[in-house]
């Protein structure tokens, strides 16, 4: 997996401990959970540059996923406490593409590099839009 050979325009580290009942019999945290993990850091990143995801949806917006890529280096365990950082590289007006790599406390070395691709989507017609004005002025807000 490559990711831009560019410093980020935002980049955001959201914190989180995996749970007992995230882990596989091996006891390694499932492989699909990490998507999960991905939306719950990128729906904070966004809300800290000022939007929420429930904001965009009432506004008429939707963000539905059109592509998701992960590579898998070395494993989460039970217990331990996940530094997931989300990085974007470009604000398109159509879509936003984020970039994630997945540390924790126990080692510095990345666990988990990923990349989602989301498309904005008018509610009503289910058809790519351009981004809200308030989500672009935001995401640009932490750029300046």
């Amino acid at each position: 997996m490559e990711f831009p050979d560019k410093t980020p325009i935002v980049e955001y580290t959201h914190t989180l401990r995996s749970r007992y009942g995230e882990t596989d019999r091996m006891g390694y945290v499932y492989y699909g959970r990490y998507l999960e993990y991905f939306e719950v850091a990128r729906t904070e990143m966004i809300r800290s540059h000022g939007l929420s995801y429930r904001e965009l949806e009432e506004s008429g917006v939707m963000l539905p996923v059109v592509h998701s890529e992960l590579e898998y280096k070395k494993p989460i365990l039970y217990d331990e406490e996940m530094f997931i950082k989300v990085m974007v590289f470009e604000i398109h007006r159509v879509k936003l593409q984020t970039f994630y790599e997945v540390r924790t406390a126990a080692s510095d070395q990345v666990h988990v590099f990923g990349e989602v691709s989301l498309c904005f989507v008018d509610a009503e017609t289910r058809k790519p839009c351009r981004a809200p004005a308030s989500f672009i002025e935001g995401m640009q807000s932490s750029h300046k």
